[in-house]
Order: C-alpha cells, then structure tokens, then sequence
C-alpha cells in the first residue's frame, strides 16, 4: 500500500466572507458544522482561525476553546491545529489560545510579503511561539512561503527549537511570496527529502492553484492541505458548496494517484501526536 496521505481542510482563514462565499463558516456553531462534514469527507487535521460576529479576525482565546470543545464531542480523534496567524492579532496575543494545548498550531518562522502589506514574523516572536509550543506541547504545523523558512525551520528542528516531528507546509500562490512553479516545488521536496528525511511535508495552493498544488502533492508523495481558507471556488465558475467538496475533490486526487486516504489514526501515528504527546 502507498503512504496515505494526510488532507488537512483549512475552514475559514481570516480573510474570505459571507460576500465572497455564503458557505465560509464564520460563526462556532457554522465551524463546527462545516468541521464534521470535513472530517467525513476525510480530511484528519482541521486548520482552525476563528471570528468575531461582524467576521472579522481575532486571536480570542475563549472561541478557540469552545471551538475545541465542540470539536472533541463532534470529531473525535481529529486532529485540531490552531493558527498563529498575524491577520488575526499582534504580537504575542497570536499565541494567547496556545495554553489550550491543541494537537497543532501553525508557526511562520520568518516575514514575507503579502499582496500589500508585510506578514511580520521577527526572532524573537518566533522564538517565543516555539518555546510556548513547547511548553503546551503543541506540535506546529510550519508554513513555508518562502525557501529561507524551510532551511530555518530544519534548523530549529535540529537544535531542538521545535517540539515534535518536524511537519513543513509550502504555500504556494501568495502575491509576492512563493509562486506556483513546478520547478521550485520539485527542488523544495528534494530539500526535504535531503536535508530532513525524517520529516513530513504538506503543500497548499491559494485560489486557483489549490487544486494544481494538491495534485503535485499527492503525486509527489507529500500532504496537502485544502478548504475555504485557501479557495472559495470549485472552478472560475462556480463557488465551492463546502469545506467538505473541497475536501472530497483532494481525497478524488488520492485516489487517481493510488493514495489512501489517511484517517486520523494514520495521521497521528505519522506525525507522531499520540506517542509524543500520550
């Protein structure tokens, strides 16, 4: 059998609205909902941002924990990854819902330009998410958008600065940041596979290169990562139903590619959450 391969399903991000998209959940009860309906369709890790009523971004701790909650009844076994993401909160207020201690949580681990502003993500932030990461123990989920972030995050790793198995994300299709390029994704898992055999990676795809990029994914092997955070749209036609059309148009790809699925069994014996963190 080939390696089974871990769909994450990103659900609401900081960015898409009620406009751009009827189906993006922005309330806790809609994120659960739309969470569930994920899970079934196979996706094993849920990437978590959460809202306030007039949608928008925040880093509010208590919504983090009755989204967990919810979740742990709903979706036992998922694997829930909370986001650090600056759109959502300053400074060390993007880690308040860290104490939570979820399975995961994303950490960018240098600054990059987005299409019109900087994502800041300087040293001592870093640093100071990883040893909070740590302390909860909290596997992160590393997003790389650019090749400056994978070589730091291997490094970190191997001076013990990141808890867990090193788990490396590429997003590709960021304005100003890592492009869609079929040559720069092949030479980033050759420097994976090389400098970081033991590690696992995952590539996202924004808008309409998500589905481009899952499919290199899974073809190469790798994770993918999916959902209404990422794209709000099947094709330049038509809007993506749910979170969980999404999720079912990648787990389409695994099959194509003679990929299983991954459950959420599979997930976290290979990212190491159970026996790590028992």
């Amino acid at each position: 059998m080939r390696k089974p391969c871990i769909i994450c399903c990103a659900i609401t991000g900081s960015v898409a609205r009620k406009e751009n998209n009827p189906a993006v959940p922005i309330s806790i009860a809609e994120q659960v909902e739309s969470t569930q309906a994920a899970f079934e369709a196979g996706a094993s890790i849920v990437h978590v941002h959460v809202r306030n009523d007039d949608q928008t971004a925040t880093s509010d701790p208590d919504k983090f924990a009755r989204f967990q909650e919810e979740i742990k009844k709903h979706c036992p076994g998922l694997i829930i990854q909370f986001s650090t993401g600056g759109r959502s909160g300053a400074d060390k207020e993007r880690g308040g819902m860290l104490p939570l201690s979820p399975d995961m949580a994303s950490l960018s681990v240098g600054s990059v330009n987005f299409p019109t502003r900087i994502y800041p993500n300087a040293p001592d932030l870093v640093a100071w998410l990883a040893e909070e990461m740590r302390r909860y123990k909290v596997t992160p989920e590393i997003e790389a958008f650019d090749l400056s972030h994978i070589l730091h995050a291997i490094q970190m790793n191997a001076e013990g600065m990141l808890p867990g198995k090193l788990y490396v994300q590429f997003v590709m299709g960021v304005k100003n940041a890592m492009p869609v390029d079929k040559d720069v994704f092949d030479f980033y898992v050759a420097t994976m596979q090389s400098r970081a055999p033991n590690a696992e990676w995952c590539a996202a795809g924004i808008g309409a290169n998500q589905l481009v990029v899952n499919e290199w994914a899974i073809s190469a092997g790798g994770h993918t990562r999916t959902g209404l955070e990422d794209n709000v749209r099947l094709d330049s036609n038509t809007l993506a139903p749910s979170n969980a059309a999404l999720v079912t148009r990648a787990a389409e790809l695994c099959e194509k590619y003679q990929r299983p699925v991954a459950t959420w069994q599979q997930a976290r014996e290979m990212l190491q959450l159970t026996p790590v963190f028992a």
